[in-house]
């Protein structure tokens, strides 16, 4: 990973937070590892889009716990593997792989990191997402990387919070209520924000140690154009408006096991899922 020092130091300080966000994440109700089914945080269309794994060789990036990543093993795929910047992370999701019995593989190392981390191998299918993208500096290199890891004809599958979801946030108003508004930039462009948060999205106690992270916004047109720069296809771009909790307290469940707006609320997107091919 070539990046100058502040950035180096960023992502050092990324992996220091997610290492003492793991072990909170893990006992969580949020993440529910002993009950919740994987497949339960995938809609139905980013199945269809990956298609039958039966066969075939998925890398999932940043995978954290590998909550998700558990999904692609019990579809049949041949191979699942799944890399993370987090040593502690990847610690877990090994002992939880091992006690469901899923032949994963899970590899320490930053994305940025993966061609060598991975020893030059190729996959049928490269997957990341739903809060991935925000802790990457560089969109250009990161797309480069992608397109190292896929077989010829292999599949990339972005699945990810919308930039207009990420830009939002709720505001107090003079008289108490809250009103979504835009609070963060939808484009990229001034360098990372520095977050320095004691409560990470789950329930759990505090962090007491590593709080500050830091987040890059990347705008939807910076993924697309990435991504083509490193001689990728884009096969769909499919926006949704719910998404698989609830951000907001007022957000209301789905049929799906989703959540999304109340319906009076205009319609707008918070996930996209964008599948691209080498």
């Amino acid at each position: 990973m070539t990046f100058d020092d502040a950035t180096r130091d960023r992502m050092a300080a990324i992996a220091a937070n997610w290492d003492e966000r793991t072990p909170i994440h893990a006992t969580s109700r949020f993440y529910d590892v002993a009950g919740r089914d994987p497949e339960s945080w995938f809609a139905d269309y980013e199945w269809s889009a990956m298609g039958d794994l039966t066969g075939r060789d998925v890398l999932h990036l940043q995978c954290h716990l590998g909550t998700e990543t558990a999904a692609f093993a019990r579809r049949g795929a041949r191979s699942v593997t799944g890399l993370d910047l987090s040593g502690v992370a990847v610690r877990t999701a090994r002992r939880l792989a091992a006690e469901a019995g899923l032949p994963i593989e899970y590899v320490h190392a930053n994305v940025y990191d993966a061609t060598a981390a991975l020893t030059g191998r190729r996959f049928d299918i490269v997957y990341t997402g739903k809060g991935a993208l925000c802790y990457l500096p560089d969109l250009d290199r990161w797309a480069g990387v992608v397109a190292g890891l896929l077989k010829p004809g292999g599949s990339l599958h972005v699945v990810e919070f919308h930039p207009v979801l990420q830009s939002l946030g709720m505001v107090p108003d003079a008289s108490g209520n809250q009103s979504l508004l835009l609070r963060k930039d939808y484009l990229s462009g001034r360098g990372p924000a520095e977050l320095d948060a004691t409560r990470t999205y789950t329930d759990g106690p505090a962090l007491t140690g590593a709080t500050v992270s830091y987040e890059w916004s990347h705008g939807l047109g910076e993924v697309v154009t990435a991504l083509v720069g490193a001689g990728l296809t884009i096969r769909s771009l499919h926006e949704s408006d719910e998404i698989p909790w609830p951000r907001w307290p007022h957000m209301e469940p789905t049929p799906t096991g989703f959540w999304r707006l109340p319906a009076a609320a205009p319609r707008i997107p918070l996930l996209y899922a964008l599948a691209a091919t080498s």
